[in-house]
């Protein structure tokens, strides 16, 4: 009976040190565990696994428990350099986070990642960076692209992207005129080519 127990909860309560170690059935359900932030890498984050405390049976997985972190990353995101900046500010160590399972690829986790705002509203941190224009929408690892699951989340992320597109935030400001006008006249070969004759001159007219 015991055995039976612990073999029931053992999964559930057990840390997992590395992504190799969550059972498969984890992946393909999409299970959401919960973790604390260790640190923010430039593909994603490095995230310590904390496990569902059960009475009677945690306290004797407690000293097989790994101490390394998993390598998650935002599922469907491609993050940018102001995207790295902006997830270092907002999930400093030890921020607890929920990570949903999608898949698995080599020793990476791709997860939506969530962080809890208040008692009742969970904030998707994928569909945050996208709607920040921190970030580009990008195949989503490990799935099927013609799944049911992957045109879901797809959509979803997508929808995020093109409020950010339509707002003109982050990569999807557009310049001010001047800028524009700025950068066309740098680039113009005329421009470039009297810029060059004017040196020239002026190096003749030193001598």
């Amino acid at each position: 009976m015991h055995e039976r127990f612990f073999l029931l909860f053992a999964p559930q309560v057990t840390k997992f040190g590395s992504p190799s170690e969550i059972p498969a059935r984890f992946i393909e359900r999409n299970i959401s565990i919960r973790g604390r932030v260790r640190s923010v890498t430039e593909g994603g984050l490095e995230v310590e696994h904390i496990p569902i405390y059960v009475p009677l049976v945690s306290p004797l997985l407690t000293k097989r428990q790994p101490v390394a972190s998993l390598d998650v990353r935002l599922a469907g995101v491609e993050l940018t350099p102001q995207g790295c900046d902006w997830l270092s500010e907002c999930l400093r160590p030890p921020q607890m986070v929920w990570l949903r399972l999608i898949s698995r690829q080599d020793q990476r986790l791709h997860c939506l990642v969530s962080v809890s705002r208040g008692s009742l509203f969970n904030t998707c941190v994928n569909e945050e960076v996208l709607r920040l224009g921190l970030g580009r929408t990008a195949p989503l690892q490990g799935l099927d692209p013609h799944s049911r699951l992957y045109l879901k989340l797809h959509r979803r992320l997508l929808k995020s992207e093109l409020k950010a597109e339509r707002k003109g935030e982050g990569l999807w400001k557009e310049d001010s005129l001047r800028e524009r006008l700025t950068r066309a006249l740098s680039d113009n070969t005329v421009v470039k080519a009297v810029k060059r004759v004017l040196k020239w001159m002026s190096r003749v007219k030193d001598r």
